[in-house]
């Protein structure tokens, strides 16, 4: 029997899967760490003001925190990163942790399932958060890990508290801004 004339296809994981899999990863970065929330929205200098008033940095505080999630992380991240350069085991660690925070983190497409449970993005994110801190801690850079989570933790305080929201489009929803009163008027209807 001949194959003359045939197209050979291959069932077998070869470099071409390989490929494809960099190719679709490439495409989640893109897609997952550029256009979610621009940088150019974060640090528009013209949404900078100071509140009026303690309660209102609260919920701006509140509000930035969860529209800018993301860039908060990276924010943390790389500052973290930054300084454990001159600490290779804690770097090594730090990288290793790095790579499950793309895959279960930043990279995934769908809800993270475990034991037939969808696990939220803020559960993963605090799981990560600790994780990576608790593994840290275990080398010998406690000192700059420490400084570095001041530094990160300030930046981010500061920024949630001084960038107004009034630009930003929230689902009501997911901020956990909807009031009492509100939900009560719209589960009502008049007779």
């Amino acid at each position: 029997m001949t194959t003359y004339g045939t197209i050979p296809t291959s069932s077998s994981a070869g470099p071409s899967s390989n490929l494809d899999y960099i190719t679709r990863a490439k495409e989640r970065i893109k897609a997952g760490l550029g256009s979610r929330h621009p940088w150019k929205l974060m640090f528009d200098f013209h949404a900078i003001k100071l509140p009026s008033n303690f309660h209102e940095a609260l919920v701006r505080m509140k509000i930035n925190v969860s529209y800018f999630r993301m860039n908060y992380a990276i924010i943390v991240l790389l500052i973290l990163f930054l300084s454990l350069l001159w600490h290779p085991i804690s770097l090594i660690v730090f990288i290793i942790m790095m790579a499950a925070w793309l895959f279960l983190y930043f990279l995934r497409d769908e809800p993270l399932v475990v034991f037939g449970r969808t696990i939220d993005d803020r559960v993963v994110l605090i799981v990560m958060s600790v994780l990576t801190l608790v593994f840290l801690f275990l080398t010998s850079a406690t000192e700059n890990i420490l400084v570095a989570l001041l530094i990160g933790v300030v930046f981010v305080v500061l920024h949630a508290a001084l960038r107004k929201t009034d630009d930003l489009f929230l689902d009501e929803e997911a901020t956990g801004l909807m009031t009492t009163t509100s939900a009560a008027s719209a589960g009502s209807s008049p007779s």
